[in-house]
């Protein structure tokens, strides 16, 4: 199923390095997930949240060996669906394609009202309708432009974290045995923690996303993945180390901002309006890197004609898909200035357990060598527990939305054949 070459007017710019393409990855990563993700995830798995975040790096690696394989492979914007719709079928790439636009659709919305609320809590969706705005004209400006953006935002956030880390690890507050297993942890409890964690590693598909704007893409790619799939994970360990051990399981559950009361709780109080500021920075990354990978997804389907073929055209001086950009950003910033989309947290994490799911059969098929086929079948394993693993609601609404995009898929065969 060999996909004919687009035309040159419509390709896009390869303009991006390794370093680059690991900055995107880290600012996709690092962001408001790891100020927030903590609390519920030590709710769910008590002592066990190290367990948690282990399960969710081992699927995450997985996921990003297979993502990094097939992006050599198929160097296109679109991630999943491109290797989806080539390996599997068009049925599979639309279905990964449905899953990761309407999943970080509302991520993105979920993001800016994150800034809002941190930034001025009294006008959290007008902050959320100007962000989404901001970053939409800087992503329209071309995606260097994104890039220089995502190291300072990268650099302020890494920042900070390294000062929740010091100032815990070396206050009156650390004890060591707060961060031990103790008493028994529940499987189930372990497994819900790994899928709401998981939403905090999954920013390394954005590297695959935008697979057309990588220099030298087979090189770059399965370099850049891992790369910042291992910056995030140590961090990510220093981090959850250092709150557990000044609030403990129990005291980071019941936390609705775990950094800034892990740096109250550690004596430092006038740490707290700096790590806000950093959780509002860090929101502002994820957004930006998301609405980044998901007009990337929009201007694939969009060829294909599973989107509008309006939302395919590229801009001819700044060679961004500049029309699914704005799109993207209209349909966010109404939802930014309409809903409360906390709750779709839970469900973007299935919609995108989803889309890996896929990326794992892909790759499954590109090597029929048992040792080569090792790490895609467990990241499909993976991401199948780990989605029916996360609370019922978000289970039966990521349910009904993939269902949505199957018959979506069936009405469009139907209206072409007639």
């Amino acid at each position: 199923m060999t996909r004919s070459a687009a035309p040159s007017s419509s390709e896009l710019r390869r303009t991006l390095g390794v370093a680059d393409a690991v900055v995107i990855g880290l600012g996709s990563m690092i962001g408001a997930g790891i100020f927030a993700a903590l609390g519920p995830a030590a709710r769910a798995a008590g002592s066990g949240l190290l367990l948690g975040l282990a399960v969710a790096a081992v699927v995450a690696y997985c996921n990003a060996t297979s993502s990094a394989r097939l992006a050599a492979r198929y160097p296109a914007s679109g991630g999943s669906y491109v290797y989806g719709r080539e390996r599997l079928g068009m049925f599979w790439g639309h279905l990964a394609g449905w899953a990761f636009v309407v999943g970080k659709t509302a991520s993105c919305a979920a993001m800016a009202l994150t800034v809002g609320a941190y930034v001025w809590p009294g006008q959290a969706h007008a902050v959320a309708v100007a962000a989404v705005v901001a970053l939409t004209a800087v992503n329209y400006g071309g995606v260097q432009k994104s890039a220089w953006l995502t190291r300072v935002i990268v650099a302020v956030v890494l920042a900070v974290l390294a000062a929740v880390v010091v100032v815990c690890l070396g206050s009156g507050a650390f004890a060591a045995d707060r961060v031990a297993v103790a008493g028994s942890v529940g499987v189930g409890g372990v497994l819900q923690a790994a899928g709401l964690l998981f939403f905090a590693f999954a920013g390394y598909a954005r590297i695959a996303t935008l697979g057309e704007e990588v220099r030298d893409p087979a090189r770059t790619i399965p370099r850049a993945i891992p790369l910042a799939l291992g910056i995030t994970l140590a961090l990510y360990v220093c981090v959850a180390v250092a709150a557990l051990s000044v609030l403990g399981p129990d005291g980071l559950g019941r936390a609705a901002a775990p950094l800034a009361d892990a740096v109250r709780a550690a004596g430092v109080p006038g740490l707290v309006p700096v790590v806000r500021a950093g959780a509002a920075v860090a929101a502002l990354g994820s957004l930006l890197a998301l609405v980044l990978g998901v007009s990337r997804t929009t201007l694939a389907m969009a060829r294909d004609r599973h989107l509008p073929a309006l939302l395919a055209a590229v801009h001819p001086r700044f060679q961004v898909p500049h029309r699914a950009e704005l799109a993207v950003g209209a349909v966010v910033a109404v939802l930014a200035a309409t809903v409360d989309v906390r709750g779709a947290i839970g469900f973007s994490s299935f919609g995108v357990l989803a889309y890996y799911a896929v990326a794992n059969a892909s790759a499954w098929t590109l090597d029929p060598a048992p040792a080569r086929r090792a790490v895609p079948a467990l990241g499909l394993v993976g991401c199948v527990t780990l989605a029916f693993a996360l609370p019922w609601v978000s289970v039966a609404v990521g349910s009904g939305v993939l269902a949505a995009g199957m018959a979506s898929y069936g009405v469009r065969r139907w209206w072409a054949a007639r």
